[in-house]
């Protein structure tokens, strides 16, 4: 990780960045199961599962998208903090041994609605896909970040 401050008016809009991919694996699943209490049987049953329409244990949706996200955490801004996340949806399943890569594409921008002299919002639509290339998760950060402050005027 490194430092690399920007103030909302560096942000452009379609300006994005792709991550190198990360392998989905049972321990992953397993770890996420434990620390969230998700232990229903598309996750942790596999004779369940294969009863089932996909066959086989599906990762959980708050894991892929946990980590797609933590994939895209490689620069440090301080002048920027997540807001959130809007429109996430999971897309189609990820199973144990899919490769998932991430997309991030600035996408918009606005003045904060309390504070518009001082910060601004940037939204980034973030699409994660599989070894495949078929999308499986798609929301939107939502970050806040500092405006540009003028120099004060010299004597």
């Amino acid at each position: 990780m490194r430092v690399a401050e920007a103030c909302f008016e560096d942000y452009e809009i379609g300006s994005a960045r792709v991550t190198t991919g990360r392998t989905i694996t049972e321990a992953d699943i397993v770890i996420h199961a434990g620390q969230t209490g998700d232990l229903f049987p598309h996750h942790m049953d596999a004779e369940w599962c294969a009863t089932q329409p996909f066959g086989r244990r599906v990762a959980h949706g708050t894991l892929v998208m946990s980590i797609a996200v933590g994939m895209t955490a490689g620069d440090i801004n301080p002048r920027a903090t997540s807001y959130g996340y809007d429109r996430v949806r999971f897309v189609r399943p990820v199973f144990i041994g899919d490769t998932i890569t991430v997309h991030a594409e600035v996408t918009g921008k606005s003045d904060n609605r309390r504070r518009p002299e001082e910060l601004g919002q940037v939204e980034e639509t973030v699409t994660a896909t599989n070894q495949d290339g078929t999308v499986v998760l798609s929301l939107v950060h939502l970050y806040v970040v500092e405006k540009r402050r003028e120099a004060p005027p010299q004597a």
